[in-house]
């Protein structure tokens, strides 16, 4: 059975115990804490010898992801918890544009040792579209109450 070569989204499972709510943990072979500050467009990144799972624990930001010649924008908030998991070998970056920065936590797969080339930016083929962004940014702003 080989590696996918798609993108994955998985709704979290969540168990009250009391006050807290705990979520269905992500095994892995290593966790990083990622920051993405406000007001960021951030370049491609390719992975070679990982899987990435995020998880969005403070803020929201836009996951983009690119898969067939074309970018698929993916909002991602703490108020809808859920993992994106991509695979090595798909092209992916942060569009913050919120006033706020967000935090997320990523559950590292290796699938061998890292390599350098992992940790480059690589040029976006085509740019952004930062209307499609902005719209989604929206989307994800807390409701005024």
């Amino acid at each position: 059975m080989g590696i996918t070569t798609q993108i994955e989204i998985i709704q979290l499972q969540s168990i009250k115990g009391g006050m807290a709510e705990f979520y269905t943990p992500q095994s892995s072979h290593e966790t990083m804490l990622v920051n993405v500050p406000a007001n960021t467009i951030d370049d491609l990144f390719v992975h070679r010898t990982q899987t990435d799972q995020l998880l969005v624990v403070r803020g929201s930001f836009i996951l983009v992801v690119l898969q067939n010649r074309k970018y698929e924008y993916i909002p991602l908030s703490e108020s809808y918890p859920q993992v994106v998991k991509i695979p090595p070998g798909v092209p992916h970056g942060a569009i913050n544009l919120s006033d706020s920065p967000c935090v997320l936590v990523n559950a590292v797969l290796r699938h061998r040792p890292a390599i350098e080339q992992d940790y480059r930016p690589m040029r976006r083929p085509i740019p952004y579209d930062i209307d499609i962004a902005h719209q989604l940014q929206e989307f994800l702003r807390p409701s005024a109450a």
